[in-house]
């Protein structure tokens, strides 16, 4: 055998024994048993698995880059933490032990964990925080007048996509990841909704068909675009744009709820949640809109989908 014949025949047997990468999978959280709770499941919906399984409420799951920790929050001690686990609901730990609420968590590509708080503010105004994974080192990054919440890192942890309405309106905003560079991408356009005092003195709110919000937003893996939901008038739908603002697109073009997008890993798909089978479910899609499929089948509901290699 000639040397060169030799080493490809090498090449393609070491290939073919090298153990092959897991399998994508979406954490999500679901009311399937009364409570909500988190689950874990394979990218096409089988071998769903409860994660958690307590009295209180766990929401808002997170997985971290290598697929081994998942960050959660939870209403387990009397008040609202971030706790974080294995992807196998094992080795559960409380990260914040704050009297103020501390919501949305986001793991940072060099693993630290991102998330909400109104500890420096008055209640229910949120700011983002980031922290060490084990809970250490709490930083504050913004400071506003108004709540700024489900904040993403970029692929390269240069920048940070988050919702907010400093400007009036909900938006999706972009900053450096020290804070500095503040720029709103969406720059959302409409009438912000005034109350109208029913007899009584019940205000009501009624949206008008021009007002939007843009809010959730997920990075692409290439740091090159970002899906995010958004309602214009009465009705929610999933848009892309590219990381400057510009470009925007529709993907779902749905009478129906669809919202709170997450971007595969891979770059390939787009997990979603929706309502139109009747109830708030988990979906799935590839990044273009096309080959819409279900993946959860529970009348509680189900939601808030993220990918975990």
């Amino acid at each position: 055998m000639r040397p060169m014949a030799g080493l490809l025949v090498l090449a393609t047997f070491f290939a073919a024994c090298a153990p092959a990468a897991p399998p994508a999978r979406i954490v999500f959280m679901s009311m399937r048993d009364g409570n909500w709770e988190i689950y874990l499941m394979n990218a096409d919906g089988t071998g769903q698995t409860n994660l958690t399984n307590d009295p209180g409420q766990d929401t808002s799951p997170a997985c971290s880059r290598d697929g081994r920790r998942i960050a959660f929050e939870a209403e387990l001690e009397g008040n609202i933490d971030i706790y974080v686990m294995r992807d196998d609901g094992s080795g559960r730990t409380r990260l914040t032990d704050d009297p103020h609420e501390d919501h949305w968590p986001a793991w940072t590509p060099d693993g630290r964990i991102g998330f909400c708080s109104d500890r420096a503010t008055r209640p229910g105004f949120c700011q983002i925080y980031v922290m060490e994974a084990n809970g250490r080192k709490q930083t504050w990054l913004t400071d506003s007048d108004y709540s700024d919440a489900d904040a993403v890192w970029s692929p390269d942890g240069t920048r940070i996509a988050f919702d907010s309405m400093r400007d009036g309106r909900l938006g999706i905003y972009v900053m450096n990841a020290d804070g500095t560079g503040l720029t709103n991408l969406t720059n959302s356009a409409g009438t912000v909704p005034k109350p109208t005092v029913l007899p009584g003195g019940i205000e009501e709110i009624v949206i008008g068909s021009d007002w939007r919000q843009d809010q959730t937003p997920s990075w692409s893996p290439d740091g090159r675009r970002i899906v995010y939901e958004s309602a214009r008038g009465d009705n929610f739908e999933i848009y892309i744009m590219n990381a400057d603002g510009s470009g925007e697109v529709n993907l779902t073009n749905h009478p129906a709820y669809d919202g709170t997008p997450a971007w595969s890993s891979d770059g390939r798909r787009i997990a979603f949640v929706s309502d139109r089978d009747g109830s708030m479910e988990i979906y799935v899609m590839n990044a273009d809109g096309s080959g819409v499929k279900r993946l959860t089948a529970n009348a509680e509901g189900s939601g808030a989908p993220e990918w975990c290699p």
